[in-house]
């Protein structure tokens, strides 16, 4: 491909939606409807006063309805996203020792938070090829394991293991996974998650289904007398959580939207029918890039593919920033490769709010623009 004169493509041909971003992901535009008729119910709304507190209540049974969780369990949230939650384990869960399964740029960040921290004494991290994912290696001393449910940088999906031998916690970064991916709650005592990607909401807020045994971690740590600035303490996240609010001021609206995401899957059959959705996207777009001459799925082993976050690489004779182009000036948006990653790709979202027939024609107009070249 070279670039020349501008592609567009035949409107018979584009999706009906053209947001295919890995996070903040497709918003369906009958969820922002609803969000304005709450301006005088809802937005505006102080955090701790009761139309607000309800929501914070209905999300956590949702939440936990959603993922079907024992009892013990329990959901609690906060803002600052994941990237939060990273600093907040490292300061209220990891007691020592923890070991890290990296496999992309996002599972690298945890190990790295976890290592600048003075009071650890022990930072073990079992590395893969990106593409690829390790095993989990049981080693004696470590309290936390720190695994990731789907690499969002290089649409790996790591299958989830707990330790046989040990009872360390096992946490679990599920940004891009949770509601979209089946989960079996044994396997985790953190499944933490921001919610703009499979549940359709905006970032800035963290959210955690925690096991019995985590929340006790969590209070252990602060009776140690370690330092935790307050933001970083799970255990006042815990008892804010508990109260349906959180510590400070969150987003309403993203409130709201997590809601009505949480709504809209339960109403259709819960994670089954949500991880069905990305299932059949996902079918769709590798089949399509192992039959393109000039494609294929960057992840080689089919069982280690991602069904939410797809990463599809292009021959050297084909731009994929200029196919990128080419969608994003015809209404089709955010299909760029993760920066870091640094190949030829595109890296499209399979999230449960994207409809299949949509993906389907997604790769009906690369084929067109790598036709026209």
């Amino acid at each position: 491909m070279s670039a020349n004169s501008p592609i567009t493509l035949p409107p018979e041909m584009l999706p009906s939606d053209g947001r295919f971003g890995s996070g903040p992901s497709k918003i369906p535009t009958f969820f922002l409807d609803g969000l304005a008729e709450t301006q005088d119910t809802l937005l505006g709304t102080s955090h701790r006063r009761p139309a607000v507190k309800e929501l914070v209540r209905v999300i956590r049974e949702r939440m936990a309805e959603l993922f079907k969780l024992p009892d013990g369990y329990e959901v609690v949230l906060g803002n600052g996203g994941a990237t939060l939650f990273w600093d907040m384990a490292v300061h209220s869960l990891i007691t020592s020792s923890s070991e890290h399964l990296v496999f992309g740029e996002f599972s690298s960040k945890f190990a790295a938070a976890a290592r600048q921290a003075p009071f650890i004494d022990s930072v073990k991290e079992v590395k893969a090829e990106y593409g690829s994912c390790p095993a989990l290696e049981e080693v004696e001393g470590v309290d936390t394991y720190a695994l990731t449910h789907n690499e969002t940088s290089t649409g790996v999906l790591a299958p989830l293991k707990r330790p046989q031998s040990s009872d360390a916690l096992v946490l679990v970064d599920a940004t891009s996974a949770a509601g979209a991916v089946p989960v079996e709650p044994s396997v985790f005592d953190a499944y933490y998650f921001s919610p703009q990607k499979a549940f359709a909401s905006e970032g800035g807020l963290w959210i955690a289904l925690l096991s019995p045994r985590a929340i006790s971690r969590a209070v252990e740590t602060v009776a140690l007398g370690r330092y935790i600035p307050t933001m970083l303490d799970l255990s006042v996240a815990i008892d804010n959580s508990r109260e349906n609010q959180t510590y400070n001021t969150p987003a309403i609206a993203t409130l709201y939207l997590i809601n009505a995401q949480l709504e809209w899957l339960l109403s259709h059959g819960g994670l089954s029918y949500a991880a069905k959705r990305s299932t059949d996207s996902a079918a769709i777009l590798y089949q399509w890039a192992e039959n393109a001459s000039y494609a294929q799925p960057f992840v080689s082993d089919p069982t280690l593919r991602s069904p939410v976050i797809a990463t599809i690489d292009f021959d050297d004779n084909v731009d994929a920033k200029e196919i990128a182009a080419t969608l994003r000036a015809n209404g089709i948006v955010d299909t760029e490769p993760y920066r870091k990653l640094g190949r030829n790709q595109l890296r499209i979202a399979l999230f449960p709010s994207i409809n299949p027939s949509d993906v389907e024609a997604l790769t009906q107009c690369i084929d067109f623009i790598v036709g026209q070249r």
